[in-house]
């Protein structure tokens, strides 16, 4: 069974994504490390599989930024493990919207799961 992600989604500033990962050519490198910025801080309820979070996380990036399918399955990646998600210094944003992350920490999204998500909106 699913649960509800404890983190509010609904709510987050996503500019740090719309501003700097732009259509029509949706460059790698902006996109990907956008994506990063605003995901690493959230990365352990993200990959919790037992939550709806990454979904719920996928479906507002793309209502608040209007990204083809895949886009970010098909771009960001690092390694089988998924995207390395540096350690957060204290007393940074992220830990002000009560998120953590550690040095080895990974955005582990399935391809499913980014696809999925977006053939459902």
């Amino acid at each position: 069974m699913v649960t509800e992600c404890t983190v509010n989604f609904e709510f987050m500033n996503y500019t740090v994504i719309t501003s700097q990962c732009k259509g029509p050519r949706f460059p790698a490198k902006e996109c990907c490390s956008s994506f990063k910025d605003f995901a690493c801080p959230y990365a352990e309820e993200i990959d919790d599989l037992t939550t709806n979070c990454a979904s719920t996380m996928f479906n507002y990036i793309n209502i608040y930024g209007k990204y083809p399918p895949g886009l970010f399955a098909n771009q960001c990646r690092e390694g089988k493990e998924g995207l390395e998600c540096p350690a957060m210094p204290p007393n940074s944003e992220a830990d002000l919207n009560a998120a953590s992350a550690t040095a080895s920490s990974h955005v582990w999204i399935p391809v499913s799961v980014m696809v999925s998500v977006y053939l459902l909106v």
